[in-house]
């Protein structure tokens, strides 16, 4: 979606050091958590992403989009799904 070839290429290496604001490194620190850990996140995770500026739609928007990708992934492996390669 963004033509920022660059941030793309942080973003993959390490999104904690992507030139990001503060805002953005906290959602990517929520869906991490909500990735790796899902149940340490608490009303504490969420308030500190609207202490960052995040609307309830745009919280809600992280947290659906995250667990749907999840949901997916886990399907796929659950079932064998070998991805097609990508160049």
């Amino acid at each position: 979606m963004t033509k920022d070839h660059i941030l793309v290429e942080q973003l993959k290496e390490d999104y904690t050091k992507a030139d990001v604001t503060p805002k953005m490194l906290a959602m990517l620190q929520y869906a991490e958590q909500l990735t790796k850990h899902p149940a340490s996140v608490d009303k504490e995770n969420v308030e500190v992403l609207k202490r960052l500026g995040c609307t309830d739609r745009e919280v809600l928007d992280l947290c659906q989009i995250t667990a749907y990708f999840n949901f997916v992934n886990r399907l796929a492996e659950g079932l064998g799904i070998e991805l097609e390669k990508t160049n």
